[in-house]
């Protein structure tokens, strides 16, 4: 029998006699040899070239994508990695499958994009009624294949995976009661915890569940699986979203609606905060780890991180987003000529802004599609030219005009700046900066990859300040309650740590994404 560590091991011996553009060592946990040694000898090459560069990036990064499926007689395999294709945009650093067949517990995972990590050879030979996916953005960990997921743990004759998105806030207190571990993350800390649980006490995986999440601290959604049982949870602030859906052969659940439309499922509700959704042989039921839920979903889900085509909170994303625009219009009119949205975030917002403001809406910028899916190394000249990697004008669109640039969030700045030089280089006249949030002032501790507040460009800055450092004519960013009231649901709990440095929970004084690297 190949157990979890024995993989990991061997995975390793893997890597050794490769060449070192090659990034692949493969997983296969449990009792089929046959499917191991098939694992075990494919090959791809995935070189780091094609991780995102966040040079050319001016986002808060977010954690991950989960997905999970319970479907006898389906295809599970590649059910997921149909659901994690429809989760891509939560992280692009890894991916991984776990599957299992009820006998054999199988995972497999490694750097890049889901499209690059799996094809049909390796979705052929993963069989079984269970799967759950991930797709990774780090928050807690380097980005090195140890710390890909779901995190395996082989526990007697069963095993667990677990995907997590999210980020805890008492990592270090778990490090120190669990020890040092394979992987530094703080899902790895989570699974060992919940492995020791079953394999001590000799809990099936919902009790050992129920003993375990109350020491969890922070954001965690979770998608975990044994050889029988798939479970969903959501910690009790609902920091990070998950949804149920019903399949024709099963039950699923995903963090975006979205993941469940590329399959056809049903959508049947989102699990709660704090609540435990167990998916076995006998059906589907509720279980609460947790005794006083308190919603808080993370704020910028509906201004940037879920796709446009979800739901939450009932609502559809990309109708909020333009009812942003559409408040940004009325908050801070401009005199221009056109609207240009910052792509693609930024578009439902800048159509919003055009419609109120009556200012024609065009396509000034377009993005390149393909930035981080290139195996050539940029050079340093090319790096330096930051944005243009994937942004370029359309000087037909801007020239001679006075433009209102639209986007969803400045984080760091560096790149908007460039963004604001582009414009300005095609030949428009005014560029009037509109940002449909509030200035991003607060470091995340939650998922966001935004743990030092010292990076942040308005974190001690007055926006008239932001605006000369930017260069732009004018800028102005949507109000809190206005962005609560575009939601539709501005009672139903969020959390605005990012924007208004009100944390629903202790927090660490900084957050250091390699803390257990450190220890």
């Amino acid at each position: 029998m190949v157990g979890g560590e024995a993989g990991e091991r061997r995975g390793k011996q893997h890597r050794s006699v490769r060449s070192a553009r090659t990034r692949r060592w493969p997983i296969a946990c449990g009792s089929a040899p046959h499917l191991s040694a098939h694992l075990a000898a494919y090959t791809a090459r995935v070189p780091e070239t094609l991780l995102p560069d966040p040079t050319l990036l001016d986002r808060p990064g977010e954690a991950c994508g989960v997905f999970g499926i319970f479907a006898p007689d389906a295809e599970t395999a590649r059910l997921t990695y149909f659901g994690l294709f429809a989760l891509q945009h939560r992280g692009q650093e890894s991916a991984g499958i776990a599957v299992s067949d009820r006998e054999t517990l199988t995972v497999f995972k490694d750097l890049g994009l889901v499209a690059q990590v799996f094809d049909e050879t390796t979705l052929s030979a993963l069989h079984g009624d269970i799967a759950i996916g991930h797709t990774r953005y780090s928050t807690t960990g380097s980005s090195v294949w140890e710390n890909s997921q779901p995190v395996y743990r082989q526990i007697d004759a069963n095993g667990i995976a677990l995907a997590h998105n999210g980020n805890l806030t008492n990592t270090g207190e778990l490090a120190e009661r669990l020890g040092k571990l394979f992987a530094t993350t703080d899902s790895e800390l989570m699974t060992e915890a919940i492995a020791q649980a079953m394999g001590m006490h000799n809990l099936t995986l919902p009790n050992a569940l129920m003993k375990t999440l109350p020491a969890f601290r922070g954001a965690f959604t979770l998608a975990i699986m044994d050889r029988d049982t798939l479970v969903g949870v959501r910690d009790p602030h609902g920091f990070r979203p998950l949804c149920l859906g019903r399949h024709e052969h099963g039950w699923v659940i995903a963090s975006e609606t979205a993941a469940l439309d590329i399959l056809g499922a049903e959508f049947i509700r989102e699990v709660e905060p704090g609540e435990m959704v167990v998916i076995d042989a006998t059906g589907v039921r509720s279980m609460r780890p947790f005794s006083t839920p308190e919603p808080n979903l993370c704020l910028f889900e509906f201004v940037y991180f879920a796709r446009p085509d979800s739901t939450l909170y009932g609502h559809n994303i990309h109708a909020a987003r333009r009812r942003m625009g559409e408040q940004l219009a009325d908050q801070a009119p401009a005199v221009a000529d056109v609207v240009v949205p910052v792509p693609e975030s930024g578009i439902p917002a800048a159509q919003g802004y055009a419609a109120a403001s009556g200012i024609p809406f065009r396509d000034g910028l377009v993005k390149n599609r393909y930035v981080g899916r290139t195996f050539i190394q940029p050079a340093q000249s090319m790096r330096d030219r930051g944005i243009r990697m994937k942004l370029n004008a359309m000087p037909g669109e801007l020239r001679d005009r006075r433009v209102v640039l639209v986007d969803d969030s400045i984080v760091r700045g560096s790149t908007t700046r460039q963004l604001v030089t582009m414009v300005r280089e095609a030949g428009a006249t005014e560029v009037h900066l509109r940002i449909s949030s509030p200035p991003y002032r607060w470091p995340c501790f939650y998922g966001m990859d935004t743990g030092d507040r010292s990076t942040l460009l308005a974190a001690d800055r007055s926006v008239d300040e932001i605006a000369e450092f930017l260069e732009v004519d004018s800028l102005a960013y949507l109000e809190l309650d206005r962005l609560l009231d575009a939601t539709s649901v501005p009672a139903a709990g969020f959390c605005t740590a990012c924007l208004s440095g009100r944390y629903p929970t202790d927090v660490p004084v900084t957050g250091d994404k390699f803390l257990l690297e450190r220890s």
